[in-house]
């Protein structure tokens, strides 16, 4: 058999496409499935301009004919006929995965999704992993099992914890106007102490709402607009690219800006790979700034970006005269006493702090930021993150609280709705104000609809995504 690297070839990814599960076999999945057999057949002719016929406009805006010609010949067909396939999942009512068997021998997986034309918006090869086994025996939790809603955060949770490479889950709910927190699992693999409400997480990308709430609060403060270009706050040296000068402070914030995800200079011989931020410093993404070219242009697509709410907070810190964290303290932590949640770990809170596992449950470095700490740098427990969404669902005459407002406010709403930092997701036919983090070692998840008078937080020390359980939950509770 023939080895193959087949990494992210042909991909946009829906980070935060979260949408309401219905029937088994809903009529999205069956237009999927529809569409499926398009792919089957035209890769198995080795038809690269009919497969190419099947994507949308926004993978055809991120891949040209060209490209995905050299791709499909170069290292798609040479797989061979797809001689077996099976779904093995429809996550959300939109991304199907296929396990795919080539006459070759190779095993890969793919995952596909359609636009609102039924046209392909996802086709991501990706190598197979076999789904996770078990734990042998029931895992324990806090949780006392005692109300309707106990059980129905079990049901859900159990799901989650009960995989064999998941070590520790913490919850939190805020539903009409009570807090109830449920713990499952170990603190690190092995030791038997459960997780509290106080045990410390990475929460990854749920960073990008305090980066874009100290940016509303500067909005606020007459310090800067929403519109101002970004080389206003730029060295000459970077602003003279004049890709840059239509990216504003909030095509940053929304991801609109037109930059991508990462910066290509952020790998390298001196990278950690299991670390990836730790070594990228202010000169490096400078250097990247002075000569990057953009993907769209700046205000009219959405394309999830880690540069550009890393360089949002430098731009703030720059304009401060402050580090990043000093901001998150004086502007949230501080006046909300959310003393725990933090970048840099003192030695008495590290004590709190729950070693990290990736997604197959083996242990991996808790990340370390520099120049892009803005996008993913902190750590918190359930308990401040469930004071931070209901401070985010208070409003009152505080200045916090105005930036709060406004960061909530949408503006962009094109296939998806965004405020500043914060997703607007709907599940059940409710509107829930929403981020999600993830680095290789956690995942954590954070929603909350004022109206409903919910919130509810979700960490976790394994790479296993918890969007499932964030989602589940809320579906059972609201």
């Amino acid at each position: 058999m023939r080895a193959f690297n087949i990494k992210f070839l042909l991909a946009i990814f829906l980070l935060l496409a979260i949408t309401s599960a219905t029937m088994a076999q809903s009529i999205q999945q069956q237009k999927t499935d529809s569409v499926f057999k398009q792919v089957k057949k035209q890769f198995n002719a080795q038809q690269a301009d009919s497969l190419y016929a099947l994507t949308g406009a926004d993978l055809k805006k991120a891949l040209i004919i060209e490209a995905f010609r050299n791709i499909a010949n170069n290292q798609l067909f040479p797989l061979g006929a797809i001689k077996q396939s099976t779904l093995i999942s429809f996550e959300n009512n939109k991304i199907a995965t296929y396990k795919l068997v080539f006459s070759t021998g190779t095993v890969l997986q793919l995952l596909m999704s359609l636009d609102d034309e039924d046209k392909l918006q996802v086709f991501l090869f990706k190598p197979y992993k076999e789904p996770v086994g078990s734990k042998p025996a029931l895992v324990a939790t806090t949780n006392p099992l005692k109300t309707v809603s106990d059980k129905k955060v079990d049901s859900v949770a159990r799901i989650y914890i009960q995989k064999a490479n998941t070590v520790g889950l913490s919850i939190g709910v805020f539903k009409d106007g009570k807090i109830t927190t449920y713990n499952y699992g170990e603190t690190a693999l092995g030791n038997g102490k459960l997780p509290t409400a106080n045990t410390i997480f990475e929460i990854g990308s749920i960073t990008k709402t305090f980066t874009s709430t100290i940016l509303a609060y500067y909005v606020n403060e007459g310090k800067v607009k929403l519109n101002d270009p970004i080389t206003k706050y730029l060295p000459d040296s970077v602003a003279k690219n004049p890709e840059l000068k239509d990216i504003t402070l909030q095509t940053l914030s929304n991801h609109t800006s037109g930059l991508p995800s990462l910066p290509d200079n952020i790998s390298g011989p001196a990278t950690d790979s299991l670390n990836p931020y730790k070594y990228y410093t202010q000169k490096q993404l400078y250097a990247y700034l002075k000569t990057c070219h953009l993907k769209t242009k700046p205000g009219e697509v959405y394309s999830y970006s880690n540069m550009a709410v890393g360089l949002l907070g430098n731009i703030l810190a720059h304009i401060s005269g402050k580090p990043y964290e000093q901001l998150v303290a004086e502007i949230i932590t501080g006046p909300l006493a959310m003393s725990n949640t933090v970048q840099h770990l003192t030695p008495l809170l590290a004590q709190r702090f729950a070693p990290v596992y990736n997604d197959e449950g083996k242990p991996t470095p808790a990340w370390n930021f520099d120049v892009l700490a803005p996008c993913g740098a902190l750590r918190s427990t359930v308990n401040n993150l469930l004071v931070y969404a209901k401070a985010n669902m208070t409003k009152n005459d505080t200045k916090l609280s105005k930036a709060f407002e406004l960061t909530h406010k949408v503006t962009f709403s094109k296939d998806i709705k965004i405020g500043l930092g914060w997703h607007i997701s709907t599940i059940d036919n409710v509107d829930y104000i929403f981020h999600n983090g993830g680095t290789y070692g956690s995942s954590s998840f954070l929603a909350f609809n004022t109206e409903k008078n919910i919130a509810i937080v979700i960490l976790s020390n394994c790479g296993e995504s918890t969007d499932k359980v964030g989602v589940g939950i809320l579906t059972k509770l609201q």
